[in-house]
């Protein structure tokens, strides 16, 4: 397996998901920052290697596979720290946590999903949508207002990242949909007696 640019970046953000973990417990007053560069930086090189592997022709099956395995455990370790250990929550920690519940749960979901159809020669079907793309840019900004969680030039960064994980957990639910309604069609159809014996 070559060691692609793309590749690389790929691997850089899987080592960054225990970097953000220890950073997050350090009992230091600037791990907010450090968090915060964290798990942006990993968001940065999600865009930057799909970006270089379509422009300079460094698409693999590995890369392929990898990528969203990738931005995938970093958002749900975000996650379970800010629900273990949450800034000050101005709704309820019960919508907070089902709110990072329904956001992990549907990317099960959805790659079980996207798995079968790519076995059944499906996967067109289940491509990433504009509301997909738009919940992950609220779910990254959420998150990220959540790990830096002090207020900045007044405004109320905490509150502003909570309101953000709730309406991308809302975003969530309805591209869940839009993908479960595109499926349907083959999900719904009664499979075929095995008559092997």
């Amino acid at each position: 397996m070559p060691m692609t640019a793309p590749m690389i970046l790929t691997l850089l953000r899987i080592v960054l998901i225990p970097v953000l973990v220890v950073f997050f417990y350090l009992p230091f007053t600037w791990t907010n920052v450090a968090c915060v560069v964290i798990f942006v930086s990993a968001a940065i090189t999600d865009w930057l290697d799909g970006y270089i592997a379509r422009k300079m022709g460094l698409l693999t099956s590995f890369g392929a596979f990898l990528d969203p395995v990738a931005d995938k455990l970093m958002v749900a370790t975000a996650l379970v720290l800010l629900v273990q250990n949450p800034p000050p929550l101005y709704i309820h920690p019960v919508a907070f946590t089902l709110a990072a519940a329904v956001i992990i749960g549907r990317e099960i979901a959805i790659s079980a999903l996207r798995e079968w159809m790519s076995e059944i020669g499906e996967r067109a079907r289940v491509e990433v949508s504009g509301i997909g793309k738009l919940k992950t840019i609220f779910q990254m900004t959420a998150i990220s207002f959540l790990l830096y969680e002090e207020d900045l030039l007044g405004l109320p960064i905490a509150l502003l990242g909570e309101l953000l994980l709730y309406l991308a957990a809302a975003l969530t639910l309805w591209s869940m949909w839009v993908y479960l309604h595109s499926a349907w069609p083959i999900l719904s159809k009664q499979s075929e007696p095995d008559t092997r014996n």
